[in-house]
Parts: structure tokens; sequence; C-alpha cells
């Protein structure tokens, strides 16, 4: 299969800049950074917990926190530009604490850090959780719309906003930099665990699927528009990047049929939803084992939001998405050759 990566007009005169990634093994980040390596760049990779299963030139894998003031600067030290990628994403309750911590206190120290080692650009990954909704599900989602509570009701994208306007106070103190806002991302990495669980429980023939609506981008389309963004002139700015708005339906029929598994044939309806997800965390009470599907995920998957993606298009005429039928079967391939499937 082929890959979408796009070509990227790097600055030349910038060749010896040095760049930091935080969150480098998480998806995006570990995407971006094998992108830098690609084009030959000087990257320092900071990870958390688990280090990478394989070393690339140029690259620089560092243990940090970004929760720890001191070890962030001195991984910041000599970095002209820094992408800030890591993040949590929980939508259980009782992690409402650790997503304060990391997404809005690890955010503002990462912002200071940038502003004390005089960083020339930062930029920050965001989510379209962030962003304000409309009461109605015809208007479609875009960055001029204001959040609230009573429109955002999901603990992580309020962390997320949060966490963005400790990226406005850094501008607003001379740190140039900009914010993107990916939709739901779909790319190849460890299929335990975030969004790349989707075509796990595809793949093992999962039954059921719901109508709501979403936005979806491929990962490499993600951080090739991140990359854009930094090389240019452009901050001071938010993007939305998602390509299609499709139902979780579709999605989970292309998935299957790029598998060659049976698709999923059960609905889920607004009744059945709360019975799970009621059902779900009276099981982990039980079992201390984090709910499989928790009310903000059962709620997200019912909703019908789309996203105006014209914003970054106008900025960057020249940008094409991948359409997401494409990136599927890219995947699934991905996916059979990582894991060894049939």
């Amino acid at each position: 299969m082929g890959s979408s990566q796009k070509d990227i007009a790097f600055t030349h005169s910038e060749d010896e800049a040095v760049i930091l990634v935080t969150g480098a093994t998480g998806l995006v980040g570990g995407h971006l950074i094998n992108e830098l390596h690609r084009h030959g760049k000087k990257v320092k990779a900071l990870y958390h917990a688990t280090p990478p299963k394989k070393n690339l030139d140029g690259v620089k894998w560092i243990k940090g926190d970004i929760l720890d003031m001191t070890s962030l600067e001195e991984a910041m030290q000599n970095a002209d530009k820094v992408y800030h990628c890591a993040a949590l994403v929980a939508y259980q309750a009782n992690q409402k604490r650790l997503l304060h911590h990391i997404n809005i206190e690890g955010t503002a120290n990462v912002v200071n850090a940038c502003l004390n080692a005089r960083v020339k650009k930062l930029l920050h990954v965001s989510s379209v959780s962030a962003i304000g909704r409309s009461h109605s599900n015809d208007t479609l989602v875009n960055e001029t719309m204001e959040w609230s509570e009573k429109t955002n009701q999901s603990e992580y994208g309020k962390s997320k906003h949060f966490a963005e306007m400790e990226i406005w106070r850094g501008i607003g103190e001379g740190l140039e930099s900009v914010i993107v806002s990916p939709s739901i991302i779909l790319g190849t990495a460890d299929w335990h665990k975030g969004s790349s669980a989707i075509f796990k429980n595809v793949y093992h023939e999962f039954p059921w699927y719901t109508e709501g609506v979403m936005g979806f981008a491929d990962v490499h389309d993600v951080v090739s528009a991140m990359i854009l963004l930094m090389e240019s002139d452009v901050h001071a700015q938010r993007f939305i990047l998602s390509a299609d708005n499709l139902t979780f339906k579709e999605v989970f029929i292309e998935i299957a049929k790029s598998f060659g598994k049976n698709p999923p044939y059960r609905k889920v309806t607004p009744f059945i939803a709360k019975a799970v997800w009621r059902l779900e965390a009276l099981k982990s009470i039980f079992t201390g084992v984090q709910p499989l599907v928790t009310k903000e995920t059962a709620r997200a998957a019912l909703a019908k939001v789309s996203f105006d993606n014209s914003k970054f298009l106008q900025y960057f005429p020249g940008f094409r998405y991948t359409h997401i039928k494409e990136s599927i079967e890219r995947i699934c391939f991905e996916l059979k050759e990582l894991y060894n499937l049939p």
C-alpha cells in the first residue's frame, strides 16, 4: 500500500535547528518524529514512561515529564522549535484531577519553559473537543465558536480548552505559537489504546455501531499540516484539522471491508448506551478495571457533530486531505503487518 505522506518544504536556512517534541511515543508524536527524521532534522524526543522500540539517527530520546519543570527546561535547552503533543486522553470520572494536571498544568509548564528558553515557535496539539458547539446538528463547528460548559460536557474537552488558554497566555507574553485542533485521528499505532483501538474492535467483529457523526483525519495529514504551520509565518491562530465528517457506522464498515471481516450490525440506541455505561461503571467498582464505555464516550458516540476545515485550506490552498477510505485501507494493511494478522 502507498503512503499518504506529503512532501514538506522546510526552511533550508535552518537545517541545523533543534526541534523538541513532547509526547514523542504517542500516535501524533511518533509519526511526527518519523517525518522529521525522514527529512534529516535534529530532534529531541521527550517521552514519559515507555522508551521507543527503535532508535533513529539524529533523534535524541529523553525520558522526562512535562509536570517536572526541571527536566522540561533541561530538554528545552538549545531547542528552536517545540511541538507540544503530550496529553492525557481520558473519559473516566476518576481521572479528572490527572487530566487537569497533565493537560493544563503540563501545558503551562511547556509555555513557561519555552519563554525561559526563548524558543522561536511553539505548536500546540489541542483537539476539536476544546472548541465550542452549536445546539443545532446542522451547524458546522468552526474555530470562532466559543467554548462553554453548557454545550461542552466532556471533562477531557474542558482540560484541553484551559490548556489552550495557557497557549494564549504565552502568546500574550511574546511567545510565537499556533494551535491545531484535530478531529479523531486515524493512524497505525498500538491498537490497544487511543483511536487505533477502533481498528482492533472492528477486526474482532465487535457487533455494535452508532449513527453518531464525527470528523476524522489521517495522522499523516495532521503531521503534514503541523509542519507546514511550524515552517510558516503563521502564528496566534487556531486551526481545525479534519478531512471528512462521517458516521461511526460508515467508518466501521470501511474498516471491516479492509480487514475482510463482518461489519457491525447492531445499532446502539440512547437507551442501550445508557444501560451499557452504567453497567460498565458498576463492573469497574468491583474489578478495579477501567470501564470500556463511560458516560462521556457513550454521549460522544451518539452525538452528531460536523467540523468546518476551510480555515486551514484558506491559509494553505495547495493542501489536500487524504480521503478517509484510502487512509483506512493503508492503516489496515499496516496493522496486518504489525500484528501478523491473516
